[in-house]
């Protein structure tokens, strides 16, 4: 999503995107730090494992969910909400 696309949203379509977001986000966040840690378990148990890669390959979409919550906070701040 663009920064124009959240110019043009309704002020309760932007609170629902950035709930969404949020909680999508943040749940994101917590299976890649669960799959990080059992991927280092089996790391160390039974040596490298595909699994290993998959967190730090998610990482991006992470980021990249962050900057659109930071966009849509902005713009909720723009709109005095």
């Amino acid at each position: 999503m663009s920064e124009n696309k959240f110019a043009e949203m309704s002020n309760e379509q932007l609170q629902k995107s950035e709930k969404v977001a949020k909680a999508s986000t943040y749940t994101l966040v917590v299976m890649l730090v669960l799959l990080f840690a059992l991927s280092m378990y089996l790391n160390f148990k039974k040596g490298f494992t595909p699994l290993t890669v998959i967190p730090i390959c998610l990482l991006p979409i992470v980021i990249l969910n962050l900057g659109n919550i930071k966009k849509m906070q902005d713009e909720l701040k723009s709109r005095n909400l």
